[in-house]
Formats: C-alpha cells, sequence, structure tokens
C-alpha cells in the first residue's frame, strides 16, 4: 500500500491533480478544503471515500483513499483536561491498521502550540494506538526544544518509541533527529529557509518499508511550501 502525506498550503481543489501522479492508495492532505461544502466538481468527483476534519471548510485535514479501501473513523476524544486540541483523524483501513492523520496546530495557545497539541493528544489516547502509522504536518524539530518543557520534540519521540513507534525517515536514513539533511517545509517558498517538519511515524510492523522518500522541492516548491512524503508498505 502506499500512503502519501502533502501540506497543500491551501486551495487543494486546483492541486489533486497533482499529487494524484503519485498514485498513492491514501493521501493525507493539511490545508485542504471539505470536499462535501465545495462547488469544484471535479475535487468532489476525486474524493468520493474520504474523511475530513477542520473547523472552516476551507482549510482542514483530510484523509482520502482509493474507493475500494475502507477507511473508518476512530472514536478517539480530542481533549485533554478540557482543553480541545487540533487536529487529529484517526482511522482503521481495511480493518488491517491504524492510521492517524496530523496537522500541529498552534490552536492559539501560548505555551502547548504544535508539538504540544500532539503531546496531549497523546496523554489521551496513546493506550489506543496498536499497529499504527502517524503521518503528517508536525510544524516541530528537535532542534526548536526547550530544556524546560516536558513536552518538546525529543520527550514525544522517547514516548512514541516506548510502543515501538519511530520515524522512518530517521530509520531509513540513518539520521539524527534535528540534523536531517532533506528538508520537507520551505518558509515562505524559500530555498535558502527549509525545515524537517513532516514526518511518518509507525509501529515495528512497518519499519522495513518496501519504499520511502521525499519528494523533490524542486518539482513542488511552485504549489506549495511543502513537500509530499511517500510511504510503500
Amino acid at each position: 500500500m502506499k500512503i502519501v502525506t502533502w501540506n497543500c498550503n491551501g486551495a487543494f481543489r486546483r492541486k489533486f491533480e497533482h499529487i494524484s501522479k503519485l498514485n498513492a492508495d491514501i493521501y493525507i492532505i493539511q490545508e485542504c478544503e471539505d470536499p462535501n461544502q465545495s462547488n469544484h466538481s471535479g475535487y468532489m468527483e476525486w474524493s468520493s471515500n474520504y474523511l475530513w476534519i477542520g473547523d472552516s471548510k476551507n482549510k482542514g485535514l483530510g484523509i482520502f483513499a482509493k474507493p475500494e479501501i475502507e477507511i473508518t473513523a476512530l472514536d478517539w476524544p480530542n481533549t485533554y483536561r478540557d482543553h480541545s486540541v487540533k487536529y487529529f483523524l484517526p482511522c482503521v483501513v481495511n480493518k488491517e491498521f491504524q492510521l492517524l492523520g496530523v496537522w500541529a496546530h498552534s490552536n492559539k495557545s501560548p505555551n502547548f502550540g504544535y508539538i504540544g497539541q500532539f503531546w496531549k493528544y497523546l496523554q489521551t489516547n496513546f493506550e489506543l494506538f496498536d499497529k499504527i502509522i502517524i503521518a503528517g504536518d508536525f510544524n516541530s524539530n528537535a532542534i526548536w526544544d526547550e530544556w524546560d518543557r516536558w513536552w518538546n520534540h525529543t520527550d514525544v519521540l522517547n514516548s512514541l518509541q516506548e510502543k515501538g513507534i519511530v520515524s522512518l525517515y530517521h530509520l531509513t536514513r540513518g539520521e539524527e533527529q534535528g540534523k536531517e539533511i532533506t528538508p520537507t517545509f520551505f518558509l515562505q517558498k524559500k530555498p535558502g529557509e527549509p525545515y524537517h517538519i513532516d514526518y511518518f511515524f509507525a509501529s515495528k510492523h512497518f519499519h522495513s518499508p518496501r519504499q520511502f522518500h521525499i519528494e523533490p522541492h524542486e518539482k513542488w516548491i511552485r504549489i506549495s511550501d511543502h513537500v509530499p512524503l511517500v510511504l510503500k508498505t
């Protein structure tokens, strides 16, 4: 099975044909429109089998699958101590494995934005993780760790590792967290502002992928500040 995650940088109705050329079975797309509220007939037809969450019909998190693939939403809570976190979209694929789509948001939180949102989500749902793939835009990297925060990027990675869940990029490349050679995001689409903030994390069942790569930024920089990550299990 081929899975792609990509932050499309909005206006996905005008970009879905580009990502379709990767011929994936499942696409996890950040900053996309709700197909159910779109007037774009081509986008609506392409997204006939999908899950979506968001606060605005114009920008949310979606999981799109080929018609023959079953994606069943999981009713996992998105609150931690009465605080709602976003955006996290869990489902089961073909009754075989869990898939968690991520678009880590600031959520107007001065202390728990981005990786802090994911940390809170873990506190509520970590015990539910089993055979799982977690993928998306985490807006986070070990280079931004702060020593006095117990929920920084490295702390979250250590928690995931307790269940054998690791970053497939770092596993397959042998690179250290915070010292990534290949970026996934270019601030304001500037080649001189590269960062690695998008990830595929996976449990031990997926630690020997048939293929894993990051698409070249030259191919995508015109339409998004992020590049797609591609996993073939």
